[in-house]
């Protein structure tokens, strides 16, 4: 059964791009909109080949909340053959993803086309 995207949110909005599960973070990503997105998130990423694609480009605040829901997309996406890809251009945001190694793990790209152009294999690591 494959994953059937959910309607737009105050938080999330989730489509699907050549193959790809958009997941479209948006506004303030602190706790209150995680609790919103986890089931979504996790719907996305419980098939084992599934191609996601989280866009932080409409994000306006990003705490470690947002963290979270990117190590639990990781996390997800890493015992399968899928693949998961982040867009994201924000420097605070990007300084936090370095600050704590998250970037390392997940490199962000620079915009939602860059991300739907990676070779499938070149997400983090397996």
């Amino acid at each position: 059964m494959r994953y059937e995207p959910a309607p737009l949110t105050r938080h999330l909005r989730v489509r699907q791009d050549r193959g790809h599960t958009v997941l479209e973070f948006r506004g303030e990503i602190d706790i209150a909109a995680a609790a919103e997105i986890v089931p979504h998130l996790d719907m996305a990423t419980a098939e084992p080949d599934a191609r996601i694609v989280i866009d932080l480009t409409r994000v306006e605040f990003f705490d470690c909340s947002g963290l979270r829901l990117l190590y639990r997309a990781l996390h997800r996406t890493a015992d399968g053959s899928g693949s998961l890809y982040l867009v994201c251009a924000h420097p605070l945001t990007l300084r936090m993803l370095r600050i704590t190694g998250l970037s390392r793990l997940l490199p962000p790209r620079p915009t939602l086309q860059a991300a739907l152009e990676q070779p499938k294999s070149a997400s983090g690591p397996a």
